[in-house]
């Protein structure tokens, strides 16, 4: 009986020794599986990369109230999960806590008052959420956001409605606080911050209903002092009034900055004389400026202009946002400034009743800021910055000079990358009015500039024409026009099985709308001379079309064709890769023409005669004395032009560079693009510019949730018989399968029976 006691008390010990050292195995080797397609609930390399490299301590506080409803209730399971499995890749350098900010029947916890007051400080409040309780629809209020902290740095994310692009926005601001810290560090002198305001603002702010603007330099010194540590004290504060201060005015001036200026006639009725007044902030930094608006102009149908203050919420926000963009606190590409192409800032309208420029790329340049710093390219002022790993160049429409495109191309055989975005067509609108019913409608004129001579030489071209699509966006009518939908065929949807899931950063792309598209069409020889790859981004579905000739993108006059013969899939975005050859391989090299060394310096530092002008930007001796040019000759023979570049400047055959080219600049513009950057034509853009800058893992991340999981199409045949087995088949096949039980239990009852009775 000892023995039997004895064995049952060594097999619960083995049992136990067992079952610890699998808890301690099941601790120390971390592993999950996640089985979704695009690893949605598992850190991206990105991300293990971002914390694994830390190498001071970094902090995560969460302000989320507990006991939400349904769904904000997973939001936090879902940060929980993620923030532990942050916690495991990073080591000792990344702590994460929850502050407990929950009321309870009406009266806080202790210890959550505290920490409300605590998220407040850090610029999280509550925000109003609806929750639904016994049939009746109710408003609460809820903290749903968290600060990262790294030393005196503060990075924010103070709403968190939704999981979708939680573990992007985390990943990239760790990323941010990190790069902001390298920037920092190795700044020289202080960020100069000028607040300009004139005093004579003071006496027409009450009537145009800016009675805080005399408190607005306290306010603006408040916030410098609030964000000074979070810049390590690099922040310099002043206030310049122009309307006393001669030098403000010159700097202004100087400088070309251009900030709101307000001017106003006699109002005897409001006892007040005419004047003018400047207001605005300046942030200075290494020769580069950024302004800032600190007055709204709303102009309002009836009612009129109307003038209010920015938030100092918002006008925090601002600051911050420029000084990151000051001091290259991110990569930098180049944008293409001249050449006609259109411009990333709204451009001021000097009549109010003009319309605004549809084509405006602000949500493109607000998007792609947030991780990359975008610096103006103009060729005809000088080289493209080697400093640049890519260059965007978004709809030209001057004529590039063979210097121009001899720039560009010696970009590229350094092994840099291009972002092509060219149209095929200029919009002309007509110029004089027409009556009611009788508008032609924009007039397409063929665009040509002359990068379609290295485009050709690398192996692309554009082909004049647009492409239209059956499957394509469906206008929504209003029920005075009828009702109903109406296809935009110029406008293509382009569904998932047309993409090229094969290339890493179009993977979680499943689909995109292509608006006023050429086709490409790649020259096949001059790819396999230079042994380029060209890998097809996306195309158009079989049902597309070709428009040539005389273009008329009127939705009610487009049709069809009737032939399926015209039908055809058009490649509508390529990416090439590989050591390109130079288009100017075997030609003369262009020549820069530029003014003379001495006439430029003269007109740099104003010391040139009013009364003998210097010589022009093209070099041309006609417009300068006759005798300036003799006296320079014989002074300094030294300093003529040289007819050629240095040896080794020129390169022949590139490094490994990539051109991505996709032929519509609409799809670059704010009726396009979101600007949140979450749609997927926004997210689609920035995993381009990743891929091209090296951040392919940051793209794949970016696109590993999306909003739009659209199933494979099927014909009306299929639907037809998925919806039959759904509702009459499966009830079918369980009748069927009762029978065949029945039948089973009856036999074997038989069989039973015949055996007792044998």
């Amino acid at each position: 009986m000892g023995k039997v006691k004895s064995g049952k008390y060594f097999k619960f010990f083995i049992y136990l020794v067992a079952v610890v050292l699998v808890n301690l195995a099941g601790i120390t080797l971390f592993q999950r599986f996640d089985l979704t397609a695009n690893g949605a609930y598992s850190l991206s390399e990105a991300s293990r990369r971002s914390v694994a490299t830390l190498s001071e301590p970094l902090t995560v506080n969460v302000f989320f109230t507990k006991n939400l409803p349904a769904p904000y209730n997973n939001i936090e399971r879902y940060l929980r999960d993620l923030l532990e499995e942050y916690a495991v890749y990073a080591g000792k350098y990344f702590n994460y806590r929850f502050y407990d900010v929950s009321p309870q029947e009406g009266d806080l916890k202790p210890g959550a008052e505290t920490n409300q007051e605590l998220a407040d400080n850090y610029g999280i409040s509550p925000i109003q959420i609806q929750v639904i309780e016994k049939d009746e629809v109710k408003f609460q209020k809820a903290y749903m956001g968290l600060v990262i902290l790294h030393g005196d740095l503060i990075e924010r994310i103070p709403t968190i409605t939704s999981v979708d692009r939680l573990e992007y926005q985390l990943t990239t601001a760790i990323m941010k606080l990190n790069n902001k810290v390298s920037a920092l560090l190795r700044l020289q002198g202080k960020i100069r911050i000028a607040l300009f305001l004139s005093s004579s603002l003071n006496k027409v702010a009450p009537v145009i209903g800016l009675n805080n603007l005399p408190d607005l330099p306290e306010s603006v010194a408040t916030i410098i002092d609030k964000l000074n540590p979070t810049f390590l004290s690099k922040l310099e504060y002043i206030r310049l009034d122009p309307s006393t201060n001669p030098d403000a005015t010159r700097e202004l001036q100087t400088k070309k900055i251009n900030l709101l200026s307000l001017k106003w006639p006699d109002l005897p009725q409001e006892n007040l004389t005419a004047g003018e007044g400047t207001v605005g902030l300046v942030l200075e930094h290494g020769g580069k400026t950024a302004t800032v608006q600190l007055v709204n102009v709303l102009r309002i149908p009836i009612i009129g202009t109307r003038y209010e203050l920015v938030a100092p919420d918002t006008l925090e926000n601002l600051i911050g946002e420029n000084i990151d963009s000051l001091i290259d606190i991110n990569e930098d590409i180049g944008y293409l400034a001249d050449m006609g192409t259109p411009p990333l800032m709204p451009q001021p309208r000097m009549n109010p009743a003009e319309q605004p420029n549809a084509e405006t790329l602000n949500n493109f340049r607000m998007v792609v800021s947030q991780n990359y710093t975008i610096k103006d390219v103009n060729l005809k002022d000088g080289r493209i910055p080697s400093s640049l790993r890519s260059l965007v160049i978004v709809r030209p429409t001057e004529n590039f000079s063979d210097d121009d495109l001899f720039q560009i191309d010696q970009f590229l055989m350094q092994g840099k990358d291009l972002l092509l975005i060219p149209d095929s067509f200029n919009e002309i609108m007509p110029q004089q009015q027409m009556p009611r019913g009788m508008n032609p409608g924009p007039r397409y004129e063929p665009l040509k500039t002359g990068l379609e001579k290295l485009l050709d030489h690398y192996g692309i071209r554009v082909n004049q024409s647009y492409v239209m699509d059956e499957n394509c966006f469906n206008q929504e009518m209003p029920q005075s026009l009828g009702g109903g939908e109406r296809p935009i065929y110029f406008a293509p949807l382009i569904l998932s099985q047309m993409i090229n899931h094969d290339l890493e950063f179009m993977q979680n792309i499943n689909r995109l709308v292509a608006v006023r598209i050429s086709p490409l069409e790649l020259i096949e020889d001059r790819l396999k001379e230079s042994d380029i790859k060209a890998y097809r981004v996306f195309s158009s579905s079989a049902k597309s079309w070709e428009m040539r000739g005389r273009i008329n993108l009127n939705p009610q006059l487009i049709r069809p064709p009737q032939s399926e013969d015209e039908f055809q899939s058009y490649p509508l975005a390529y990416l090439l890769e590989g050591g390109f050859s130079s288009y100017f391989t075997g030609k003369p090299l262009p020549e820069k023409k530029t003014a003379p060394p001495d006439a430029a310096n003269d007109a740099k530092t104003g010391a040139a005669d009013e009364a003998n002008p210097p010589v022009g930007k093209e070099g041309n001796p006609d417009s300068a004395p006759a005798a300036a040019p003799q006296a320079q000759a014989e002074e300094k023979p030294e300093s003529a032009p040289m007819p050629v570049e240095s040896e080794g400047a020129f390169i022949s055959r590139g490094k490994p560079g990539r051109i991505f080219i996709m032929a519509s600049s609409e799809m670059l513009t704010d009726n396009v693009i979101d600007s949140q950057g979450r749609g997927a034509n926004a997210v689609f853009i920035l995993n381009v510019i990743d891929a091209l800058n090296g951040r392919e893992d940051i793209a794949i991340l970016r696109g590993k949730k999306q909003d739009f999981n659209p199933l494979l199409p099927i014909g009306a045949g299929a639907k037809t018989a998925v919806k039959t087995v759904n509702i009459a088949g499966l009830p079918i096949l369980v009748v069927l399968f009762g029978i065949a039980v029945w039948f089973r239990r009856i036999s074997r009852k038989r069989r039973i029976q015949e055996m007792f009775q044998g």
